[in-house]
């Protein structure tokens, strides 16, 4: 019989990568951690790079702090801490939709009603932890992410919600991807650019919720911005940049969930730790092929692939 992963300790990395990946894969969390995974990245990864190209990051950031309180607060009220994430962050997304954005000096108010929301929910997330003491000994794991306790339920719900939100955003995908690169131009041609942002921010909303799931609520960056800022470092052309933005972030979460089944540290340390340096180095690799002189330096610098 197959012993739980607490009850034998942390086991040692061999160098026989075949077996392993075969010693991990027979515990079912495990399965289960990866097939989730997967369907978190392969969603962040295509929600991230609009997020990316909106240069609505911050928004971002705050669907996904908002799903702290949401899960720790449905942890209080005896219900799933996955329907938390998705209500707190559907929710803040419809509100942070709603906020005018009027004159010059709109986007300014913006942030800081913004802001404001995330810090007070933010603090009502360590309240509810507070009042329900069973739950402080997983804050750490609300907070950075954790690949324990994933079942198969949660995983079917994942790749429903991940199915509706892609088959909602290849519908939109043109038009928003033309509010996105020219909003007055668009406006201007009759494309509802404010019908569009507010349907992204709830999708944004929902891809959050499931990205918090596994990075947790403060390191959601690491599958959402991270991958996508790569591949727009890489490459400006639409269609491969979003192609590499998931292939990154698929290869991140494979690695990082490979690295902590064989640490005591949290996946989000790793993922993040991993989509970082790929970004690191694609910032690097840019650097470097602009400073080389001729064509190839030009056409780098004016927005070719690298």
């Amino acid at each position: 019989m197959t012993l739980p992963l607490a009850a034998v300790g942390y086991p040692p990395w061999s160098w026989d990568i075949v077996s392993d990946l075969q010693e991990m894969w027979a515990y079912p969390f495990m399965v289960n951690a990866f097939r989730a995974g997967t369907i978190v990245a392969v969603t962040a990864g295509v929600m991230g790079w609009f997020m990316v190209l909106r240069r609505q990051s911050f928004a971002g950031h705050t669907l996904a702090v908002v799903g702290f309180p949401g899960a720790s607060g449905a942890v209080l009220v005896g219900v799933s801490a996955t329907y938390g994430y998705f209500v707190f962050c559907l929710a803040a997304a419809l509100v942070l939709a709603a906020i005018p954005r009027a004159g010059r000096g709109g986007g300014t108010e913006e942030s800081a009603l913004t802001g404001t929301v995330q810090a007070f929910l933010l603090a009502c997330g360590f309240l509810f932890t507070a009042l329900y003491k069973g739950l402080l000994g997983g804050t750490t794991s609300l907070l950075f992410g954790s690949f324990l306790g994933i079942t198969t339920r949660q995983v079917w719900v994942l790749l429903a919600v991940a199915a509706g939100v892609l088959a909602l955003l290849v519908a939109i995908g043109r038009p928003l991807l033309f509010a996105s690169v020219d909003p007055d131009v668009a406006a201007a041609r009759g494309v509802p650019t404010r019908l569009l942002s507010t349907a992204f921010l709830v999708l944004l909303g929902a891809a959050a919720a499931e990205t918090s799931q596994i990075t947790g609520t403060l390191l959601v960056f690491a599958l959402l911005v991270i991958p996508a800022a790569t591949a727009q470092v890489l490459t400006a052309r639409p269609a491969l940049s979003l192609a590499v933005s998931v292939l990154l972030a698929v290869a991140v979460t494979w690695f990082g969930l490979t690295v902590a089944y064989y640490s005591p540290y949290p996946i989000g340390f790793y993922v993040t730790t991993f989509a970082f340096g790929a970004y690191l180095l694609a910032r690097l690799g840019r650097l470097a092929l602009n400073a080389l002189p001729g064509p190839r330096a030009s056409g780098v610098a004016s927005g070719g692939a690298v």
